[in-house]
């Protein structure tokens, strides 16, 4: 297995230009292939999630044109994806999606109303990913939808079939606001007023808030009422809205402001500021309670702390549960146990990521308590050295764990090329503000 062993750090301080949002870049890539007219897409994320939604558009017959280093021409399709079947067993198109999850959910969506034959899967833990809720409710208008594997799982054989979406679907949100963004999504594309109801709790609802605003920034003005029920409006239809710029990711400023709160700052990322549309800027917020020096811009936050330790917290998470594990490692340097709650989301992501985050943080010393929806971390005086952080095959999990070596401890952390999945550059760019 191949590793990177990262030194002793004592102090963090820089500017950082971050990487376009994973979130905005894989739905800005689904509207523009849907929407009538060109689309130019500047700043979009490089990775292994936004390579594998390229793929499948361009198989699908989505013009795609890669215009500058970030930026591609999309040529829209209008709504109905030119290509309808394949080569493949059943002949389907095949389109492997990789662990991507902001590929598989609303392309699933999509695909089901678009009239084809279509096999998705993915890598091994993209099939123990649950989708049930998703296929249920798709199947609920009359989507021709078969598991090709275990229920309620990839992969997925997609068929044609009589879409009939002028009533109401009703879906679970208590599991991945992904499938509600794939609905969503993917309904204008039938010209039908369909409501939307959710029965149960809707998780991290800042990622639904992501799709409306780029809907409606393709022309399509979803009705919410609260958090219980949307209305997609009948004779709907995306629009190309010419250029668009996607902004840098949230969550990834999460580890590189953990780092200006954990090693003094100040450290400053560019890309997100006051005015973005992402949930995950309400990192800032929670560093800022814990009494880490918050400053905001139009397009910058930069984070600073006069000292450690931070103030120990017991916080709920749901609205940010991928930034919150940034706040698992900070929890290292706080002046008591920390407990991060409601967080069960963290159960069905690239990895278990309680099961995962309890484990890791345990080989640095640390005393961790989880529950189904929890973690409880109490730190201690002494980071235990050269620990070997296994990653799972998950781009966060190495992301977070680089920050222990502000307990002046070696740090190996094991496949660290798994950053690739949204931020190739990760090491470079950390190592760039830490000495």
């Amino acid at each position: 297995m191949e590793f990177l062993d990262l030194n002793p750090a004592s102090k963090a301080s820089g500017l950082v230009h971050l990487p376009g949002s994973k979130s905005i870049s894989n739905r800005t890539l689904l509207l523009a292939a849907l929407a009538s007219g060109t689309t130019e897409i500047r700043d979009l994320l490089k990775s292994d999630d936004t390579d594998r939604m390229l793929e499948a558009l361009s198989s699908l017959g989505v013009g795609v044109t890669k215009t500058g280093e970030n930026d591609y021409s999309i040529t829209g399709t209008g709504g109905s994806f030119p290509n309808k079947s394949g080569s493949s067993e059943n002949g389907a198109i095949d389109l492997f999606l990789g662990n991507a999850g902001t590929a598989f959910r609303p392309l699933t969506a999509a695909l089901a109303l678009s009239g084809g034959t279509y096999k998705l899967h993915g890598v091994a833990r993209m099939h123990e990913r649950p989708i049930g809720d998703l296929v249920d409710a798709l199947r609920q208008i009359g989507a021709d939808i078969t598991y090709l594997g275990e229920q309620g799982f990839p992969p997925l054989l997609i068929k044609p079939a009589n879409i009939a979406a002028n009533g109401v679907i009703k879906i679970r949100g208590d599991v991945s606001s992904q499938f509600l963004t794939a609905l969503l999504m993917a309904l204008p594309m039938t010209g039908k007023e369909t409501h939307i109801e959710m029965v149960s709790e809707l998780i991290s609802k800042p990622y639904i808030e992501i799709t409306l605003k780029l809907m409606a920034q393709f022309g399509v003005n979803v009705v919410r009422d609260g958090w219980e029920r949307f209305t997609v409006p009948a004779a709907a239809g995306y629009k190309s809205p010419g250029t668009v710029f996607v902004e840098g990711d949230a969550s990834s400023a999460s580890y590189f402001l953990a780092a200006g709160a954990i090693g003094g700052g100040p450290v400053r990322v560019q890309g997100v500021g006051a005015s973005s549309i992402q949930g995950d800027v309400a990192f800032a917020d929670a560093l800022e309670a814990i009494g880490v020096t918050i400053t905001k811009g139009e397009n910058w936050i930069e984070a600073s702390a006069p000292s450690l330790p931070l103030k120990a917290f017991d916080r709920d998470f749901n609205h940010i549960p991928d930034a919150a594990m940034t706040l698992a490692v900070v929890a290292l340097f706080c002046d008591g146990p920390s407990r991060l709650t409601n967080i069960a989301s963290w159960r069905v992501k690239e990895t278990d990521r309680i099961s995962a985050m309890a484990t890791e943080l345990r080989k640095l010393g640390a005393i961790v308590e989880e529950g189904e929806d929890w973690l409880r971390v109490t730190p201690v005086e002494k980071l235990i050295a050269n620990a070997a952080i296994d990653t799972y095959d998950d781009h966060r999990m190495a992301m977070c764990f680089s920050l222990a070596t502000f307990g002046g401890v070696p740090v190996r952390i094991n496949d660290p090329k798994c950053t690739a999945k949204t931020f190739p550059t990760y090491f470079d760019v950390f190592a760039s503000v830490v000495n």
